[in-house]
């Protein structure tokens, strides 16, 4: 090999320029040509070269390969070997032609299929077809070894050795036609009987139909052995029979010629009438035919099997169709079409062909290409890079997001789930969540209800940080959604993403959000609501029990409080837990209404004493607090601050500062309650609970109140008979009136005298029980 590829090498430097180099030998059948794969040096591009060597020209075969080499730079037709180029010296002839590979070894490999086959046949046909009736010619060779097939898996006729014109007397099939390689074995029967002579006095059309139905045989048999399988109907089509034993009549004047061979087979419901024939009649013309042409031509192109050939839907129907999306107005049929046969393609090809035409499809305006588009997206995902998809095909994909066609709208949001495992961190958590937003807020209820169920399904693709905060301001919108199944699938979304969520989480923000849906109007959603609510319970009771019983350190020392609260007391039932519980309620109210006070300033405002009459009236201290209740509150937690012991109140306090912590609702565009029609956010509602007890005076009893401390007294005195005056401070008890509050610009006036109440029991009267209850 090596020899013969320098002796070849060799040879070319002393003749004519050829642009092509030779690659490795090809088997062929027995021939006069060797056959190599080549490749062209300006470009790289695959090519076959047919080689003759005039020096070891054995049984002067040169004939064949002159007459060889002129029909075919003379003979032109798309059923023909192409030629590129062509050399002849007085050492070698070299024919360039388009990259083939021979026939035999498909035939050899059994790997045609009956609709490749009959596909093939109607080619060599109409070429033969051409050669007899518009070239007035002979082939006089058609066989299996004299047909290549193309990269686009086209059949190609060859074997032009001795073709010739019947209008010329001395052709050369008449002088050569024997020393074709196998003639005798594939000549007709007249021919073997009287010489290629005979030729001349019958139909100049009946060698080749003969030789059309020997290799009719061989292609669904294999192998052609000689005449005497000539028109059996083995493995042939039954469609096929009658017509193929009429090619093999042996009476060359009965023979049907190859042109009425083909208008049988091409009849309505013939043995030709196919759509992979149809196709290959279509698609060379798709450009040029009308919108009714092309959509009855694309109907039966996506009607094609899969058992067709590859080459050739990647060859020739391929580019055609892309053409006629882009420029011939072909339409979403033809996307769709191109897309499914692209999807076949080998990575190499599918890189090279296709991705820079679904990143130009993407860009087109025509809403139906993008819908089309996106229907095929799921099929073709896989092969498309992570940054062609982030960066070439998401910017165009998102404006469907935005278009005023709902459809595209929904399209666009069902592709997310598709394209999401190809985007980055980044466009996930910025740009995608900005259009998802936007989405859940749709006019249409199941675009509303799609993005949901998106959400749900990305999930495990978002932000840790941001991931819990979106889900829940999302699926807390869907939940008051007044489209049915828009709440289902908010439900539905939120029993499926528990795990994203902690049980703060879960036991403020999702409990309480599902909780109406317990008695929503459709039953539907109650029993949902129902199986999601016992999800979460679930997860928060499995984490409370690895809680501790309490977060408060042990009392221990100087630290422990001089009066501990009430606690339920074990005797008494259920009575000692009420117990505890107004007393601790009524804790909260007194602690919260005034100023906590030091234990000496408690014992001075005891019940069992009245202030002074000449005591002056303190001013007023509403809106204001003690230095220990203000640290108290700014410090939530009660260790850290200077008060050795705070009161329980006091505390809870601290502790409800925690209601104003942010909710994260601004993560998901501008949602708040106040958006949802809930009125007062719960922030507002502590904050004017709060204010009452801010502003409440310390100073115990007003102009209108009875001193109650001190009825009580001289009641206790009358009856005890121990004194009969009262202790001092009590005798003539009064009541510090409350001063007048004047504008700021003016000073304050000076506080009343006291006013004088007499304490002698007597009757209430309806004016006294008004001003108790206003008191109280």
């Amino acid at each position: 090999m090596d020899f013969l590829k320098s002796a070849v090498a060799s040879a070319m430097a002393s003749g004519p320029p050829f642009p092509y180099s030779f690659g490795d030998q090809v088997d062929v059948d027995e021939s006069i040509w060797t056959l190599y794969n080549g490749t062209r040096r300006e470009d790289g591009s695959n090519c076959s070269i047919f080689s003759f060597d005039v020096a070891a020209n054995r049984g002067g075969k040169l004939p064949l390969a002159r007459n060889a080499l002129k029909k075919m730079r003379t003979l032109r037709h798309p059923g023909a070997i192409k030629i590129l180029d062509t050399v002849e010296t007085e050492t070698y002839i070299y024919v360039a032609t388009e990259r083939v590979v021979p026939l035999r070894w498909h035939v050899r490999r059994q790997s045609l299929t009956p609709e490749t086959i009959k596909w093939g046949l109607n080619s060599i046909a109409r070429t033969i077809k051409f050669i007899n009736s518009d070239a007035s010619s002979i082939h006089g060779s058609i066989k299996v070894g004299s047909i290549y097939t193309s990269e686009s898996g086209e059949w190609k006729l060859g074997g032009f050795d001795v073709l010739s014109s019947v209008k010329d007397d001395e052709s050369i099939i008449y002088t050569y036609g024997s020393l074709v390689p196998d003639s005798a074995r594939y000549s007709p029967p007249e021919v073997l009987q009287g010489g290629w002579e005979v030729v001349k006095k019958n139909p100049h059309t009946a060698v080749d139909a003969f030789n059309l139905g020997t290799l009719i045989f061989e292609v669904f048999n294999g192998d052609y052995t000689g005449r005497d399988q000539a028109g059996q109907t083995k493995n042939i089509p039954p469609s096929m029979q009658a017509s193929y034993k009429r090619l093999c009549n042996a009476n060359p004047k009965a023979r049907i010629t190859v042109s009425a061979f083909l208008d049988q087979g091409n009849r309505t419901g013939a043995f030709f009438d196919t759509p992979l024939i149809k196709l290959t009649e279509g698609i060379d013309n798709l450009g040029i035919k009308t919108d009714g042409e092309r959509e009855q031509f694309l109907e039966g192109l996506d009607q094609v099997s899969d058992d067709f050939p590859e080459e050739f839907f990647k060859m020739k129907v391929l580019p055609e169709l892309m053409k006629s999306v882009e420029f011939g107005g072909g339409g979403p049929k033809a996307i769709g079409v191109t897309l499914k046969i692209a999807s076949k393609l080998p990575s190499d090809d599918f890189e090279s062909r296709m991705i820079p035409f679904i990143v130009r499809a993407f860009g087109n305006p025509d809403r139906a290409i993008r819908v089309a588009l996106l229907d095929s997206l799921p099929n073709m995902i896989d092969r498309l890079p992570q940054k062609i998809v982030n960066d070439k095909i998401f910017p165009q994909l998102v404006t469907g997001f935005t278009d005023m066609a709902p459809i595209v709208r929904e399209q666009t949001l069902k592709s997310v789930l598709t394209i999401v495992t190809k985007l980055s961190d980044r466009t996930i958590n910025g740009e995608l969540l900005k259009h998802l937003a936007k989405t859940a807020n749709d006019e249409q209820p199941g675009i509303r209800t799609n993005t949901t169920i998106c959400l749900g399904k990305i999930a495990k693709h978002l932000g840790t940080s941001s991931r819990a905060k979106v889900l829940i301001a999302a699926f807390s919108r869907s939940l008051r959604d007044p489209f049915v199944h828009a709440r289902n699938a908010a439900l539905m979304a939120l029993a499926a993403t528990t795990e994203y969520f902690t049980e703060e989480d879960c036991a403020a923000r999702i409990i309480p959000a599902i909780s109406p849906l317990l008695i929503d109007k459709e039953k539907m959603i109650r029993d949902q609501a129902s199986r999601s609510v016992d999800a979460y319970l679930q997860k928060i009771r499995k984490a409370a029990a690895s809680m501790p019983d309490t977060a408060l350190p042990p009392p221990t020392g100087e630290d422990a409080p001089a009066a501990r609260m009430g606690t339920p007391q074990p005797s008494g039932g259920g009575q000692g837990w009420t117990g505890w519980a107004i007393s601790s309620f009524t804790n909260k109210i007194s602690s919260a209404a005034g100023e906590m006070q030091p234990a000496a300033a408690a014992a001075a405002t005891s019940p069992a004493m009245s202030p002074s009459p000449a005591m002056e009236p303190r001013k007023s201290t509403a809106g204001t607090a003690s230095p220990m209740h203000r640290q108290v509150l700014k410090s939530p937690n009660p260790e850290a601050s200077n008060v050795s012991s705070p009161s329980a109140s006091a505390v809870a306090d601290a502790f409800w500062q925690d209601d104003n912590a942010d909710n994260g609702d601004d993560y998901w565009g501008d949602l708040n309650e106040d958006d949802d029609g809930f009125g007062e956010t719960s922030q507002e509602k502590s904050v004017s609970a709060a204010a009452p007890k801010a502003t409440a005076s310390a100073t115990p009893f007003d102009d209108s109140e009875p001193d109650f401390a001190g009825w009580l007294a001289a009641q206790s005195q009358k009856k005890s008979g121990l004194a009969k005056t009262l202790p001092k401070g009590l005798s003539k008890p009064t009541t510090a009136k409350k001063p007048v509050v004047k504008p700021v610009s003016k000073p304050a006036a000076k506080a009343a005298p006291a006013k004088k109440i007499d304490l002698a029991p007597k009757a209430a009267a309806e004016d006294e029980d008004d001003a108790w209850g206003d008191g109280w």
